[in-house]
């Protein structure tokens, strides 16, 4: 009998999957620290974790429920200032992998974590705005974003650009001087989308089990491409959900819901 899991599960493996060992990866709490940890405890030992509060090549012992966690601290390489972390790290080029997510991802990969609905100055929604994320966007040299899907997450447009994608009012990544990848990889919780090389617009790359394109394709707001290779994605395994539930967030302040 097939293992039962739940969507934020199946996106935790196969955001781990991503990673490779030996990356310098900057994490954030939630699914990305799940599944960098995740990756830690099966193919990717080497993993070196950048936190945003300064924990630089942290090894929590148990799963931290913020940046600014004690856990963190306990054996890292190093703690070091914010500015420090950006500045060395981030901005120098070291960073190798960064996780975002947002209120909004459009077409071009755009994040939006500021306002939604009506102009800056009178938002229907103002939300907490960039923190770290427009910097991971513009120098890690490839990102992660993990988003449920759904229409009002997936918008044609987003509402604000807080953290930049591929394309941004007709002007590509590069010509905007941009030196990061931008998103090579939107993980939700139907499947896999990803930029066309071209044009930057994202794609439906892969899809879940139990999962239908048309499905997928009514939860964003444009008219979604299927690639003619769409590839599935394996389900987790035995493995990846005992290490989830029964190591990483046995309380399930993660994975609840």
């Amino acid at each position: 009998m097939a293992t039962e899991y739940s969507p934020k599960e199946l996106m935790a493996c196969v955001a781990a999957r991503e990673l490779r060992d030996g990356e310098v990866v900057f994490v954030g709490i939630g699914l990305p620290n799940l599944a960098c940890n995740l990756a830690r405890a099966t193919h990717a030992p080497n993993l070196l974790l950048i936190y945003e509060s300064g924990a630089v090549g942290a090894v929590p012992v148990r799963l931290p429920v913020s940046v600014g966690d004690p856990a963190l601290v306990t054996g890292s390489l190093m703690v070091a200032s914010m500015a420090e972390v950006f500045q060395s790290f981030l901005q120098n080029g070291k960073i190798e992998v960064g996780f975002l997510g947002g209120a909004q991802v459009d077409r071009w990969g755009n994040i939006n974590t500021t306002v939604v609905g009506g102009d800056y100055a009178h938002p229907k929604v103002r939300l907490p705005g960039s923190g770290g994320a427009a910097e991971i966007a513009v120098n890690a040299r490839r990102t992660l974003i993990i988003n449920a899907l759904s229409p009002r997450a997936f918008p044609a447009d987003v509402d604000f650009v807080t953290s930049p994608g591929h394309r941004y009012h007709g002007t590509s990544r590069a010509a905007l001087g941009l030196p990061g990848a931008g998103p090579v990889r939107v993980i939700t919780d139907r499947g896999i989308l990803e930029p066309n090389a071209a044009t930057g617009e994202l794609e439906l790359a892969a899809i879940y089990p139990g999962e239908t394109v048309d499905g997928v394709r009514a939860q964003v707001g444009w008219p979604l491409v299927v690639r003619d290779s769409l590839g599935t994605v394996a389900p987790p395994t035995a493995e990846e959900l005992r290490l989830l539930r029964d190591v990483l967030d046995p309380k399930r302040l993660f994975l609840k819901g």
